[in-house]
């Protein structure tokens, strides 16, 4: 009987190093509350689709930082429940921004200080932007969403899915130049834009696809989901029926 006792304390010791072994794999996800805990969100202000409560009239609501920090919006703007990503969300009937045909839930790029609007010369440093992400959802009838652009009062170039067919644009050539004949919705893709010497170098998954010649100085990038249908080409006309892109990682340099 005196021999059991050293058996029974290495099996306890035993068990112990296999629960320590095994714990961190079966420990809980971090939980987040807001797309802030989740993306770098310092130099961008968000524009959702809704009425802004602040403002007389119908007025897109736009969130700035420091409330941006700790701002959460569900459906329309919403860390994934995996805490991997960040959710916008679309709608056909949102409300629109001034001078625009379909509504948007989109991050604008703004100045470091978070409260002024970016804009940059396409003539005078390098200006880039990469978005890690996935395209989700496409509103019936008109499947069409962009979903990453550069902006300078004109769409300059975008990502923009139409059904399969992926497209970086060019000005007010939606079919530019094709990317990828075959995309199937939830795929997670990487998009680039470099801007420079008077042009944009637009990448696909770290391959270089086009080289577009521009000239502007008033630009800055955005990043979300502008879906490109509204109660007039695409229904039901409710929040049923919206366009969807996850953001994983999003970083913009100027230098």
């Amino acid at each position: 009987m005196r021999g059991t006792r050293p058996l029974a304390l290495l099996s306890a010791l035993f068990a112990s190093a296999a629960l320590l072994t095994t714990s961190p794999a079966t420990a809980a996800p971090a939980a987040c509350s807001y797309p802030a805990q989740v993306l770098d969100l310092t130099r961008w202000k968000v524009q959702l689709p809704i009425d802004d409560p602040n403002q007389s009239g119908t007025q897109i609501l736009q969130v700035l930082r420091p409330r941006l920090n700790t701002y959460v919006l569900s459906p329309w703007f919403k860390p994934t429940s995996a805490c991997d990503g960040v959710q916008f969300r679309n709608a056909v009937n949102g409300v629109k921004t001034p001078n625009t045909t379909y509504a948007r839930s989109e991050l604008r790029e703004m100045q470091t200080n978070g409260t002024t609007e970016a804009k940059w010369s396409s003539n005078s440093g390098t200006h880039t932007m990469v978005i890690d992400q996935a395209i989700n959802h496409l509103p019936n009838t008109k499947p069409h969403l962009i979903a990453g652009q550069i902006h300078d009062g004109n769409d300059r170039s975008t990502f923009r899915l139409d059904g399969k067919a992926l497209y970086i644009t060019r000005d007010n050539d939606t079919h530019y130049k094709l990317v990828d004949s075959n995309y199937v919705l939830g795929t997670r893709f990487q998009a680039k834009f470099v801007v420079s010497n008077g042009s944009i170098k637009a990448y696909y998954n770290g391959v270089l696809q086009t080289t577009i010649p521009v000239s502007f100085t008033t630009g800055y990038f955005k990043a979300g989901v502008y879906t490109l249908a509204n109660c007039e080409n695409s229904s039901p006309c409710d929040t049923s029926n919206y366009g969807q892109t996850t953001i994983y990682n999003l970083s913009v340099s100027h230098r």
